[in-house]
């Protein structure tokens, strides 16, 4: 078990209720903050009887972004694990994971390895979103050549997740971040909702010299979209426009926006039922406005 005071966790919660008690049981032992962005199928009321020991915080639902500043500001460990609540750490994944990053100076996020329920490798490195990068997943170009770096460096191609190597982005569902790096960088950017808010993150830190490692020593399981079942798919789109918009520039996002939209309204031509009328519902949410205008709220 890491020292006292060496690491506090995080969790943010919306209707956690399936999967929170595994999550809060994998993090017996360390101190636990968790942040209700206001659910309503009784998470609260489970925490506060299940966990005493857990600080519970509520809070309206301005995001996870918001949620995880919110948490981490009731912290003062040199670490901080952000772990999404359909997520929990293998039995002693948190001890080596803290032990790997005290190896690593200019580490500012550490990420584990993660797994699907059923123990298959869940991908969890991904790389900035450029406009190439974009065609190459929503245009289906990843799928001509699946370990190839040029068509899948949206998702790390070619990387088997099995090495300690330096990458763009760890998946936000468990991250282990250093006090250090955000009291220089700054807090997560509350003008992403859900989506891309760590990428931003990530490639902050870069920005100011740090490093962002993944470490396959320790594992984490995580429901893939169990937090948000896919209900959210116009923020995913939106958080690409954003990050474009904020590091590359208006041009660019606009770029990105028109792609997006062509490649979207071919989706929803080629599939039916639920999955195709997501993609017709973004592209008329991508037909409304121009980039600069999607990403406000």
């Amino acid at each position: 078990m890491a020292e006292p005071g060496v690491v506090s966790a995080v969790v943010v919660t919306y209707d956690a209720l399936p999967w929170i008690e595994n999550c809060l049981d994998s993090l017996t032992g360390v101190a636990t903050v968790v942040v209700d962005n206001g659910s309503s199928d009784g998470t609260v009321d489970f925490v506060r009887e299940r966990y005493p020991a857990v600080q519970l915080v509520e809070s309206e639902n301005r995001g996870l972004g918001a949620g995880w500043n919110t948490g981490i500001r009731e912290t003062t460990s040199a670490w901080v694990l952000l772990l999404n609540a359909d997520a929990w750490m293998t039995p002693g994944s948190l001890d080596r994971l803290v032990d790997f990053a005290e190896t690593q100076p200019r580490a500012a996020v550490v990420g584990p390895r993660l797994r699907n329920p059923d123990r298959t490798l869940q991908r969890s490195v991904r790389g900035y979103p450029t406009v190439w990068r974009l065609a190459t997943e929503y245009l289906f170009l990843r799928k001509l050549a699946p370990r190839s770096s040029a068509l899948n460096a949206f998702y790390a191609g070619g990387f088997d997740h099995d090495e300690v190597r330096s990458v763009e982005v760890v998946m936000g569902a468990c991250m282990l971040l250093r006090r250090q790096a955000i009291d220089e960088v700054g807090e997560c950017d509350e003008d992403y909702f859900l989506f891309s808010e760590e990428t931003d993150w990530c490639f902050r830190f870069h920005e100011a010299g740090w490093d962002v490692v993944f470490f396959p020593g320790a594992e984490c399981v995580h429901v893939r979209g169990a937090s948000h079942s896919g209900r959210l798919y116009r923020e995913n789109l939106r958080g690409h426009l954003l990050f474009l918009s904020k590091h590359r520039g208006p041009r660019v996002a606009e770029h990105a926006r028109r792609l997006l939209l062509v490649s979207l309204r071919l989706r929803g031509f080629a599939f039916r039922g639920e999955r195709g009328q997501a993609y017709r519902d973004g592209a008329a949410w991508l037909a409304s406005g121009d980039a600069a205008t999607l990403v406000r709220r």
